[in-house]
């Protein structure tokens, strides 16, 4: 499903190169739970942005579904992104002004999707994470809790191939913590693919695999990579 080969990435900055990611090579099947790990600098943020398609390799290929994405131009990123990625951040990036329903809607107006439709998909990807009784809600008006599961509809809502996120316990309590856990691995049962990035040992324990980077490599990896799907 997602395949990285010999991916590297370097940024200058002033006269100096840095070398974020180097000669990766790392295959994730369909249906995986897998947690990014390392200390800040590892790696692990540049190698969520490439495999979110928020950002391109300076070498290597990347095969998201057999298809190469290294080679694809802007516009064709952005459908990826959009089609087949769904993010989750840690600090929620919800529009303000916005319920909590035309939140988890925005994606779908991208796709074209009739106004009465993607408010139906809105409802029920709301449904799916509990919160089917606050779709009217903003999110000053939703606990840090409340304010993550509508972000968790809103990447699901178009059923992405990829559950990407990045951090999505840093700014929640240990309760809420343990809750948003617990919905992301229900999702993962159900036959969610999930890339979780974490600085925190803890969290990326409740990964089923975990791929710990430093300096830009990968130092271990915890899974046995099975055939995709």
């Amino acid at each position: 499903m997602i395949r990285l080969e010999g991916i590297s990435k370097l940024y200058q900055m002033g006269d100096q190169t840095v070398h974020a990611l180097q000669g990766i090579d790392l295959h994730i099947a369909r249906n995986e739970f897998v947690a990014f790990i390392g200390s800040s600098g590892s790696g692990k943020s540049t190698m969520m942005n490439i495999v979110g398609c928020l950002d391109r390799p300076t070498a290597g290929r990347y095969f998201l579904n057999s298809r190469d994405v290294a080679a694809m131009d802007g516009d064709e990123l952005a459908a990826v992104r959009n089609r087949e990625i769904g993010f989750i951040f840690q600090s929620f990036h919800l529009l303000p002004r916005m319920t909590a329903l035309a939140n988890v809607a925005q994606p779908l107006i991208y796709r074209g999707i009739p106004p009465a439709e993607r408010t139906a998909m809105a409802q029920r990807a709301l449904e799916h994470v509990g919160l089917g009784e606050r779709v009217h809600h903003r999110p000053n008006e939703l606990s840090g809790g409340q304010r993550q599961r509508v972000a968790i509809a809103r990447a699901l809502v178009g059923s992405p191939s990829i559950l990407l996120a990045d951090e999505p316990t840093g700014n929640l309590d240990s309760a809420t913590t343990r809750d948003i856990l617990a919905l992301i691995r229900e999702l993962h049962a159900s036959g969610q693919t999930v890339v979780m990035v974490t600085h925190e040992p803890d969290i990326a324990e409740q990964c089923e695999r975990i791929v710990r980077l430093q300096d830009g490599h990968i130092v271990s990896d915890s899974g046995v990579t099975r055939e995709a799907a």
